[in-house]
């Protein structure tokens, strides 16, 4: 009997659990099989096709600006600041006057100079107007009156010659004016070689020493007036007052700026470009700015000929108009330059591109029976949400720009209208019950109306 009672105790309590298992097997059934009709439900995507068209190659960078032309103004002379005539961030034009140093004692150097000067051209004049003409006048003179005499004293010597041999006068008589003849000869020759002298010589080099006397006063002069034009300093340049250091009575460092003059109604944006990227960038291709003002558009004036050796980059040049002059020197922006311009190629937006299982990119490419093919891709220039396909693509072909993450190859999809086409729909969905709910209140007050 007690063994009847055990046997009868384990069977009656192994119903329940054999009730449970069975329950247990029927809901894992039930549940593979959820699971597998869940796999054989297409996956939703969204599309798009691919397209032939253009594409920028855009290389982008980081740029500091930098003002198109800028002056460190200095001074030639040394001499403590007398007055300042602008401040910081003034605007200034080409030689305008914008400080003058102490130069008192550069004034009265350089009007002493110009008495010199004067002093000098009046001798000049006098020795070339005056002095030389009247001497070679007194010469030319001189030797006409001896020329004459020397012609009497001729005539006399041949008539006494003539006398002495007819026997009627004494020798002495022709001797003597033999002598008076001679001499006659001698002064005429003397007067001769002095209006000689005094043409070829004497008057060519004072003449020479007079100019050249006037000649070394005027440069003096002109330096002694360069020199107080010295102590007024002009802007060589238009533009913005950037910097002034110096105070009315301070003595300036030797060399050092007086005033900092910028023009920035254009700014040069300077960027450090990859050698393999700036190969590619040429003088004159159009660019953008991108910086707090917004975008702003530019072209390239310089691209670097080396390459820096500490950074293994090249510099380039972008030059933008500086409207308003909302950029600002020591700045930085973001520089993207549109290297070339790609015409007739694929095209599709980014989102397409998927990493494949070697290290590749591909796409998924939807057919008309619904169903997404992987499709292996070589990519080429990206511009913004547009990348260039090389090849693996065809124009037309509808890829997979939503929901292509993990999706297997041959898998079926359901393609769905992309997310902007959805929310029009909604709001036009949305806008229909209103329409109704006019409607239906102007029927109801129709109907009101009716009622009584």
């Amino acid at each position: 009997m007690p063994i009847h009672r055990k046997t009868f105790f384990l069977g009656k309590t192994l119903v329940p659990v054999l009730l449970a298992a069975s329950l247990f097997v029927a809901a894992g059934c039930k549940k593979d099989a959820d699971e597998k009709k869940e796999a054989e439900a297409p996956t939703p995507v969204t599309v798009e096709a691919a397209s032939r068209g253009a594409i920028d190659h855009v290389i982008s960078a980081d740029a500091v600006l930098y003002p198109i032309n800028q002056a460190n103004v200095t001074s030639k002379m040394s001499a403590p600041v007398k007055k300042v005539l602008v401040n910081r961030g003034d605007h200034v034009t080409a030689g305008k006057l914008l400080l003058t140093l102490e130069g008192t004692d550069l004034t009265a150097a350089a009007e002493e100079s110009k008495q010199q000067y004067d002093a000098a051209q009046a001798a000049y004049q006098t020795l070339t107007g005056a002095t030389v003409e009247e001497d070679k006048t007194k010469a030319e003179s001189d030797v006409k009156a001896d020329e004459q005499a020397l012609e009497a004293a001729k005539r006399v010597y041949e008539n006494r010659v003539k006398l002495q041999q007819e026997g009627a006068l004494a020798a002495k008589l022709v001797d003597d004016a033999r002598v008076a003849m001679v001499q006659a000869q001698s002064q005429y020759d003397t007067a001769k070689r002095h209006l000689e002298g005094f043409t070829n010589v004497s008057r060519r080099e004072s003449i020479r020493t007079a100019q050249a006397q006037m000649s070394a006063a005027k440069a003096h002069y002109e330096t002694a007036a360069a020199q107080v034009q010295y102590a007024e300093i002009h802007s060589p340049i238009a533009g913005i007052v950037a910097d002034r250091p110096l105070y009315p009575g301070e003595m300036p460092a030797n060399g050092a700026p007086l005033i900092t003059i910028v023009d920035i109604h254009e700014i040069v944006a300077r960027a450090n470009v990859p050698v393999k990227d700036a190969a590619a960038i040429k003088v004159g291709r159009p660019a953008r700015l991108t910086g707090p003002d917004g975008d702003i558009p530019g072209k390239v004036t310089v691209v670097s000929p080396a390459v820096d050796p500490n950074t293994t980059t090249v510099e380039v040049w972008v030059q933008a108009e500086n409207k308003e002059e909302k950029l600002k020197p020591g700045g930085t922006v973001r520089v993207a330059i549109v290297a070339e311009t790609i015409q007739n190629t694929i095209v599709v937006p980014a989102t397409a591109l998927l990493n494949a299982d070697d290290g590749g990119q591909k796409v998924m490419v939807v057919t008309s029976d619904n169903k997404a093919h992987e499709r292996r891709i070589n990519v080429g220039v990206r511009q913004g949400a547009r990348v260039q396909i090389i090849s693996g693509l065809q124009e037309g072909e509808q890829v997979v720009t939503s929901g292509g993450l993990g999706l297997e190859d041959k898998a079926k999809v359901t393609v769905q209208a992309p997310k902007q086409e959805e929310d029009e729909d909604e709001n036009a969905d949305e806008e229909k019950p209103e329409d109704g709910a006019k409607g239906a209140t102007g029927k109801a007050s129709s109907t009101g109306a009716k009622k009584p």
